[in-house]
């Protein structure tokens, strides 16, 4: 409310209405947009497809949040956002939920290397790639989700970055252990990264439509998604007039989640993915 109030404020407005609440809810879940930012038309191509991948497979996922808004206007330390919001409070998060959300994670890799080829998929999705690794290795070391392994916690509550860390330290599996939690983890890795794939080609012609819309107006939300989904031409957004020329090359817009230097978000907890 704080922030609505300001971005009222700065519009020299009596009231605050649900454009200043929306503008804040963004700049809270998101991050600050920043405008200054000089973006080339190819990296804005990329964060588009990109993006879309992440926003198509989530969609397509089982138990996963719906999606609510896709932008790559740059935000915080993310060039592009893919967000996703629970339909109500969750306080446990079941197996499908994890495996869906690992394969949407995946969603703008793969969506690089379909469309641009595997010599031109990017750092950009460093932040995706960290992030279901450390899902399916708490699935498989702290919440008893894998077959193989069964319902056994094999990481202590220290919470060491690496695993072979905690090993080498406290030995609290033995190096078979390991091994087979290194595959189990894998595995996950793998069919997810396939699943994804499959749902993108499959959809191929829906990808590049969510990214021309990106292209053309930066971000749209869930009403744009449904009608990219069901086949149909995205509708404009609100308060949209085509007569405005669209961005030139190099003017403010947004890339994949950056790389290490440059953290990324695509919907998850929180609405940051």
């Amino acid at each position: 409310m704080n922030e609505a109030a300001l971005f009222a404020a700065r519009a020299n407005k009596r009231l605050v209405d649900m454009e200043d609440l929306e503008k804040a809810k963004d700049k809270i879940m998101m991050g600050t947009e920043r405008k200054s930012m000089v973006m080339s038309e190819e990296e804005k191509k990329l964060t588009a497809y990109h993006e879309a991948g992440h926003a198509i497979v989530g969609r397509m996922m089982p138990s996963h949040d719906p999606v609510y808004k896709v932008s790559i206007i740059p935000r915080g330390r993310a060039l592009g956002v893919t967000m996703f919001l629970p339909e109500s409070d969750r306080y446990s998060l079941s197996k499908e939920h994890l495996n869906s959300q690992i394969c949407s994670l995946f969603g703008g890799r793969i969506a690089e290397e379909l469309v641009f080829g595997p010599e031109k998929v990017t750092t950009g999705a460093s932040n995706d790639i960290q992030r279901t690794t450390e899902l399916a290795r708490s699935m498989v070391t702290k919440w008893g989700l894998s077959d193989k392994l069964g319902p056994l916690t094999y990481s202590d509550e220290q919470e060491e970055v690496f695993l072979g860390h905690s090993v080498a330290q406290h030995k609290h599996v033995s190096d078979e252990t390991a091994h087979d939690i290194d595959q189990e983890i894998r595995s996950i890795i793998d069919r997810s990264y396939a699943r994804a794939e499959e749902i993108l080609k499959t959809n191929i012609d829906k990808l590049h439509t969510m990214a021309e819309a990106l292209m053309k107006y930066e971000t749209i939300d869930s009403d744009q998604i449904d009608d990219i989904m069901s086949g149909k031409p995205p509708r404009p957004p609100q308060n949209w007039d085509d007569t405005e020329p669209t961005a030139p090359n190099g003017s403010s817009t947004g890339s994949q989640d950056e790389d290490d230097t440059k953290e990324g978000k695509i919907g998850g907890p929180a609405g940051q993915h």
